[in-house]
């Protein structure tokens, strides 16, 4: 009889052995979880905000969002693009962009409405906006406009024609990118009265 008591004390002691292992895991696993959820916010760089919405503080106001499949890319820096005319080699005054960059409209473009993404984006970076572009240097204030493209962003035009800069020119002066042939139509760079420059 004494010896079944004893079988049984021991299992029970084993049992609440057992449930204090588990116990344990759970304070640890919990801590491995806010670990975790500390490195995910390092990983945006933007502090604790993206921990704070990752554990139910979304709604808390300057909270950073991770980013998601169709996160929006921001305008260069934030504030209305600026678009100017400038002298650039042979093609004389054309329009640039903020930074100095030549300008150019794609041919493909039917009716104002952007049809450059994926490859060509990236060889032909579209002028992007957060605000009402803004004249520069005999630029006409007239001529400015935008027009949304895919994802949302607001893409610069100019007489009608949305406006992209071109990856091989490196510095303000190059028109590298005019009367050039690149994905299925012409690309050139603009004047003041929204004509094309020529070769």
């Amino acid at each position: 009889m004494s010896r079944s008591i004893y079988a049984l004390a021991l299992a029970a002691l084993a049992a609440a052995l057992v449930v204090a292992g588990c116990g344990g895991g759970g304070g640890s696993s919990s801590s491995s979880g806010s670990s975790s959820s500390s490195g995910s916010s390092s990983a945006y760089g933007s502090g604790g905000g993206s921990s704070t919405s990752e554990g139910g503080g979304g709604s808390q106001s300057g909270a950073y969002a991770p980013p998601s499949g169709e996160e929006k890319p921001a305008a260069a820096t934030g504030e209305a693009a600026n678009v100017s005319l400038a002298s650039v080699g042979d093609l004389g005054m054309v329009l640039v962009e903020g930074k100095g960059m030549t300008v150019y409209d794609f041919h493909k473009d039917k009716g104002g409405t952007p049809t450059c993404y994926g490859a060509c984006e990236a060889a032909w970076p579209p002028v992007v906006t957060s605000g009402a572009p803004q004249p520069g240097n005999g630029a006409s204030a007239s001529m400015l406009g935008t027009v949304k493209r895919k994802d949302g962003t607001m893409q610069v035009t100019y007489a009608g024609h949305p406006l992209y800069t071109f990856v091989e020119d490196k510095k303000p002066g190059e028109g590298n990118g005019n009367d050039v042939t690149a994905f299925g139509a012409q690309w050139y760079a603009l004047k003041g009265n929204g004509e094309e420059a020529g070769d």
